[in-house]
């Protein structure tokens, strides 16, 4: 009932989300459709070449979609986050069955057919055209139905590169452990693949009935994707404007907040437009920014001195901040603006329950108890120079097996569920206070400073100086106490960002 009263309240965002989810669906599926058919085609007449052609359509399906979109950010350019990289992948996830189905189809049509229609004297092309199309066309269409079934369900990673759709929500919930939000973001989607579904599926049992000819198999499909084009680009286009800034944001919640933050400060005070690329996964951001898809997100010192810059850890704030700020300008021409006044640091997390009653204050406190504990992670800090292996160097730590990878937002739940027994989270986390979590002092000062500032474009602040005006703004502004209070707005009260983030500027 909650999700339910949420979808009819919050109807108009659910509008949006849904054209966003079907324009990717339909951009990517025609296109898939396009090449895939005459493709699978050409494969019937040109029999060598249909192993090495398939072999390949299957190594794209195994690509997965966020190593995908990291490696098209330099390779499109300007246009590396957002819709562009999005159809391209659902392209390429759902070129597969629809050239295979379409060389199938045709390859699978009676010899003895094919005979009768040489005996009659036609071309190859006339073979092709007045028989083995109409023939093939049920298996045809259900190659299109399985992509485009596909291609729904796969589309919400479209959120993880700013390019919207349902996925915006189910990622929204993941973070804020709120299951109102994943189940809005899920229902829609499989309602919308069970209908298309079954629409394909009801057309593909049209045409397998007799009688039934080429042309009108054409005519009524063509007619279908025109009709479902119109209703979808229609009225698609936005106004042009002089300046756009578009602002980025990495995938949880106080990113969003902050990008919200920066976007508004921006549309009020600088008088400028703002596009919105938010919940970017990965280093998306930071990949972004460089290759000019962004123009300013906010990034932190910690972060880009051991990811980007592939520094050693170093404990000294000012040396930290500096380091940043000059090699981001040496090398890419970005610009750090002065820190917002916060430092997020790694969160070593246990239960509070289990911190009370083992008296548990220090990170070294765990180290007798890790040998019969499970670890939880985010990939994130798996991976990072500065994240889990050198951090159970610096303990000593032995957990009772390798920590269990997964998604940042899910390591709370995991660890307030009882199936994990140490996470590391983000010092300003709002679901620290919500489930009860107790951060460990880090005694031995392991973890860099990961102060938070603003990382802009070079050639942005000097085409526009009122961005810069606009922005510093912000520098020393933000107080841990105050990003842990938003935090816990969206997170503890289900709030949305920008409302959160209204309420801030409101008071600056």
């Amino acid at each position: 009932m909650e999700t339910l009263r949420f979808l009819v309240e919050n109807r108009a965002d659910l509008l949006k989300l849904c054209l966003e989810h079907l324009r990717l669906v339909l951009i990517a599926t025609i296109a898939a459709t396009l090449v895939g058919v005459p493709l699978g085609i050409l494969l019937t007449r040109k029999r060598w070449l249909s192993r090495p052609v398939l072999a390949l359509a299957n190594i794209a399906q195994t690509i997965p979609s966020l190593a995908l979109f990291g490696f098209l950010i330099p390779v499109l350019g300007v246009h590396g986050i957002g819709a562009l990289p999005a159809v391209i992948a659902l392209f390429l996830y759902a070129l597969l069955p629809i050239l295979r189905n379409t060389h199938s189809g045709i390859d699978g049509v009676d010899p003895s057919v094919r005979e009768a229609a040489r005996a009659m004297g036609m071309t190859d092309g006339q073979q092709l055209r007045l028989v083995e199309l109409p023939l093939a066309i049920p298996i045809v269409l259900a190659g299109i139905r399985v992509a485009t079934v596909i291609s729904i369900g796969t589309a919400t990673i479209a959120a993880a590169i700013g390019a919207g759709g349902l996925g915006t929500w189910i990622f929204r919930g993941l973070r804020m452990s709120d299951d109102r939000l994943i189940l809005a973001g899920a229902i829609p989607a499989a309602v919308m693949a069970l209908l298309a579904d079954q629409a394909l599926g009801g057309l593909e049992r049209w045409f397998r009935r007799p009688r039934r000819q080429l042309a009108k198999a054409v005519s009524t499909l063509g007619g279908v994707l025109l009709l479902l084009a119109i209703a979808i680009f229609g009225g698609a286009s936005k106004p042009a404007v002089n300046r756009t800034i578009t602002v980025g944001s990495k995938d949880f919640t106080e990113q969003v907040i902050l990008g919200e933050i920066v976007a508004q400060l921006l549309e009020r005070d600088a008088g400028v437009h703002v596009e919105r690329r938010f919940e970017l996964g990965g280093d998306l951001c930071h990949r972004g920014l460089v290759a000019g898809n962004l123009d300013v997100y906010v990034e932190y010192t910690g972060t880009a001195f051991t990811t980007a810059l592939k520094r050693s850890p170093v404990s000294d704030p000012k040396v930290v901040y500096q380091t940043v700020a000059d090699e981001y300008m040496r090398r890419w021409n970005l610009v750090w603006l002065p820190p917002l006044g916060f430092d997020n640091t790694f969160a070593i997390l246990v239960r509070g329950a289990e911190a009370r009653r083992l008296g548990l204050k220090t990170i070294s406190d765990v180290v007798p108890l890790a040998p019969q504990w499970r670890a939880g992670f985010g990939q994130d800090f798996v991976s990072r120079e500065d994240g889990y292996p050198g951090f159970v160097r610096a303990y000593g730590l032995r957990f009772v097996g390798p920590p269990s990878e997964m998604d940042l937002s899910l390591t709370y739940r995991a660890l307030s569920s009882g199936q994990v027994d140490l996470i590391a989270g983000n010092a300003t986390d709002g679901l620290i206070d919500k489930l009860g979590l107790v951060q460990l002092e880090d005694d031995r000062r392991y973890f860099p400073p990961y102060e938070a500032a603003l990382v802009v474009r070079g050639d942005v602040l000097e085409r526009a100086p009122e961005v810069r005006r606009a922005l510093s703004r912000l520098s020393g502004r933000i107080t841990s106490a105050e990003m842990r209070r938003m935090n816990d707005a969206c997170d503890g009260e289900h709030r949305a960002p920008a409302a959160v983030a209204k309420e801030f500027l409101d008071k600056l």
